[in-house]
């Protein structure tokens, strides 16, 4: 006899579900948390945000405060776990497709990057979900994984150790000289002589947050696309992107982007709760990749589990997702961040980002001592400008914004510039008070 997970959970909790419905709770929710105020001006979105006014925030693609919307999606799944917390998961997580949890915060983020929910993986985070995909592809000896000398640690760690297991090799390339000089055919160039025979891996960073520099992913496919027209399906380059500070700030359709997988913290520019995240990918690519971690968002795994058989081919979204159990209230209520950017809009939110930074970016310009090294040009960047201070370490920059109560951060890498982040929780005239206070540091 066929043993199947949802078989075994109806026998166990059918008496005690007729008590308590949690396969209603989303619609339960609604009706208890207030609907979205008015988010028509940029100081109505602001006041969504329960920030300290004493201080300037320009960091917060760190890590996000939480906009109401999300504040209240967490506080109603955490009274329901708190309440009846048994139930709420197995109902919330096990039960049937309408009433998964994972399964409608994926249809809110496939509405956002233009795919369909079971293209999507949920995550902790970008650096599990970069793992994740380095990790689950097949690498043999002789393999190589390119990736650049501007990514961070943690994507060039995940490569490092995926080579070392599988016996491939790992090389980074320059995409330019001077990253304030950064064009589009001058980085699509170096891509295209970079890539090798060997090459089946591509990994790269959508914004750097070493120097702000937005890479044109669109452009760079099209390269990887021509490489592989002359390659066989097994020797084909994959195009891997962290994507982490482009989700949220740009103006772009992540499924049409061109690349194999996309790979996101969400707790950054989308504001969703924090230590949540995602990875994007077309079927035919998630085939390509071996779990590394078992799901709880499989039925078809756990089924076969139980009956003791293999499970079915090919490999999915849902297998890839890390199973164990999660802060629940903080993932299903990804969603509230997605209808959150929806309801503001994605051109308009965008739109504002560049108008903020473009204006920082001029100002810094004009400052004498002060070097930019993020590029003017908007489709070259979003929403990270970094720059340093003639004679000043950037550490010490940083320090003595604080003491002027502007919060900014330095770039984690072997050579740190001082960074400024303007987003939707800023407004014009915080910018202009934050570049009178890098224009007095550098006088």
């Amino acid at each position: 006899m066929q043993v199947t997970r949802r078989a075994f959970l109806a026998g166990a909790g059918t008496i005690a579900a007729t008590a308590f419905v949690p396969g209603r709770l989303v619609e339960a929710l609604e009706a208890q948390t207030p609907a979205m105020s008015g988010l028509s001006t940029w100081s109505e979105v602001r006041a969504q945000f329960p920030l300290v006014r004493d201080h300037l925030h320009f960091a917060s693609f760190y890590i996000a405060s939480h906009p109401k919307p999300v504040r209240d999606a967490i506080d109603g799944f955490r009274r329901a776990l708190d309440q009846s917390p048994f139930l709420t998961v197995e109902h919330g997580m096990f039960e049937s497709e309408a009433e998964n949890m994972q399964v409608k915060v994926r249809q809110e983020i496939a509405a956002y990057l233009g795919g369909r929910p079971d293209e999507i993986a949920l995550t902790p985070n970008t650096t599990t979900g970069l793992a994740l995909v380095h990790h689950g592809l097949t690498l043999r000896p002789g393999d190589e994984v390119l990736t650049t000398v501007h990514d961070h640690y943690s994507h060039h760690e995940s490569i490092r150790y995926a080579a070392a297991r599988s016996g491939a090799t790992a090389r980074r390339i320059s995409l330019f000289d001077r990253s304030a000089d950064a064009t589009i055919p001058g980085i699509v160039e170096r891509v295209r002589a970079g890539l090798r025979p060997e090459t089946r891996v591509l990994a790269v960073t959508w914004v750097h947050s070493s120097t702000g520099v937005r890479l044109p992913i669109r452009q760079i496919a099209a390269a990887v696309a021509e490489a592989n027209r002359s390659r066989s399906e097994a020797d084909r380059a994959l195009l891997v992107v962290d994507g982490v500070h482009g989700l949220g700030s740009v103006d772009e359709t992540v499924a049409e982007l061109g690349c194999d997988f996309f790979c996101a913290g969400t707790h950054k520019w989308m504001f969703a709760p924090r230590g949540t995240g995602l990875i994007w990918a077309r079927p035919e690519n998630w085939a390509r990749v071996t779990p590394t971690i078992p799901s709880f968002s499989a039925d078809d795994v756990y089924d076969a589990w139980m009956n003791e058989v293999p499970a079915p081919a090919p490999q999915t979204a849902a297998r890839v997702t890390p199973g164990g159990f999660w802060a629940y209230e903080h993932q299903w209520a990804m969603g509230a961040a997605f209808r959150f950017h929806a309801k503001i809009g994605r051109k308009r939110i965008a739109d504002r980002i560049r108008a903020l930074n473009t204006q920082c970016k001029d100002g810094l310009a004009k400052i004498d001592g002060v070097t930019l090294h993020t590029p003017r040009d908007p489709a070259l960047s979003a929403g990270v400008i970094c720059f340093e201070v003639k004679g000043v370490p950037p550490a010490d920059v940083v320090k003595r914004l604080l003491e002027k109560r502007i919060i900014a951060s330095t770039s984690p890498y072997r050579v740190t510039y001082v960074r400024l982040a303007p987003s939707l929780i800023n407004d014009e005239q915080e910018v202009e008070t934050a570049i009178r206070a890098v224009r007095d540091i550098a006088t």
